[in-house]
C-alpha cells in the first residue's frame, strides 16, 4: 500500500500564443505547486477505484473508471492497482485536480516521461515535474524555474467552469488580459465569476486574478487582519465560497 499527495497546480499567469491546426492552443505560462493536494492510496494488489470527497469540496461530474485520469494514467505506465482517491481539490476549478492525481500515478509508477504524460492531458507534464516552471506549446515543454516561496488566498467559488468551453469562447474573441489571457472569455462563459472577483477583490484590496479557466480567483499574499474572520467561507447572493491559503511548495513535495 502506497500514499502519494497530489498537489494542486496553480497558473500564475498564462497568455495563448496560439491556435494548432489540430484545434489545440499553444500557451506561454508559469506554473506552481501548491500545498493543497489530493490523496492517492495505491495498492498493488488490488483493482478498482473508489473517491471521496472531504466536505465541501465540490466533485460533482468526476469522471467514472475507465475515463478516470487516474486509471488512464495506470493504464498508460502498463500497471495495475486497486486506488483510493481522496479529493480536496475542486474540480472545475482551474487548479489541475484530474492532472495532479494523473502525475501522482505516473510518479508512483516510476514514470517521467512527459510524452506519456502529455497524452493524458495539458497541465499532467507539470504536474509530474512539479516546483515552479514555465510551460509551452500544449503542455509538453515545461522549463523548470527557481523556486519561490509565495503565499497565496484561493477563493473557490461554489461552481466549476468547463476548459472546453472557455477555449471556445476565446477563439470567437480572442483577448489578451494580464496576468491570465483566458480571464476575459472565462466570465463570458460563467458571469457568475466577476461577483466573486469583486468580492475577493473587496475582501483583501487586491485585484484578484483567475486561475487557469477558472474557477479559482487568487491573489498573492493572505487576507487583512480584519478579514481573517472571513475563513474558511465568503457568502454572496445567498451563494457560499470557500476561501483557501495556500504557499507553494518545491518539486517533489509529499507533506512537511
Amino acid at each position: 500500500m502506497s500514499r502519494v499527495l497530489a498537489p494542486a497546480k496553480l497558473t500564475v499567469s498564462l497568455r495563448v500564443t496560439g491556435v494548432r491546426g489540430d484545434g489545440y492552443h499553444e500557451l506561454d505560462a508559469e506554473m506552481v505547486t501548491l500545498d493543497l493536494a489530493d490523496e492517492v492510496v495505491l495498492d498493488e494488489g488490488g483493482a478498482g477505484l473508489v473517491v471521496r470527497a472531504e466536505p465541501g469540496v465540490r466533485h460533482e461530474g468526476l469522471p467514472e473508471a475507465a475515463d478516470n485520469l487516474v486509471v488512464r494514467a495506470l493504464a498508460a505506465c502498463g500497471r495495475t492497482a486497486g486506488v483510493r482517491l481522496t479529493k480536496r481539490i475542486p474540480l472545475g476549478g482551474g487548479l489541475g485536480g484530474g492532472s495532479a492525481d494523473a502525475a501522482a500515478v505516473l510518479r508512483w509508477a516510476g514514470c517521467d516521461d512527459l510524452a506519456v504524460a502529455a497524452r493524458l492531458g495539458a497541465d499532467v507534464p507539470f504536474c509530474v515535474v512539479g516546483g515552479r516552471a514555465r510551460v509551452e506549446g500544449v503542455g509538453e515543454r515545461v522549463t523548470p524555474l527557481p523556486f519561490e516561496d509565495r503565499d497565496f488566498l484561493l477563493l473557490l467559488p461554489p461552481f466549476g467552469v468547463d476548459t472546453g468551453a472557455v477555449y471556445r469562447a476565446w477563439d470567437a474573441d480572442p483577448s489578451d488580459a494580464r496576468p491570465n489571457g483566458l480571464e476575459v472569455a472565462a466570465q463570458r462563459v460563467e458571469p457568475r465569476l466577476t461577483a466573486w472577483r469583486d468580492a475577493l477583490g473587496e475582501l483583501t484590496g487586491r485585484r484578484p486574478a483567475l486561475a487557469g479557466s477558472g474557477s479559482t480567483w487568487f491573489v498573492e499574499g493572505g487576507p487583512p487582519e480584519a478579514g481573517t474572520a472571513s475563513l474558511p467561507e465568503m457568502r454572496r447572493g445567498g451563494q457560499v465560497a470557500r476561501l483557501v491559503r495556500a504557499r507553494t511548495v518545491p518539486a517533489g513535495w509529499q507533506g512537511d
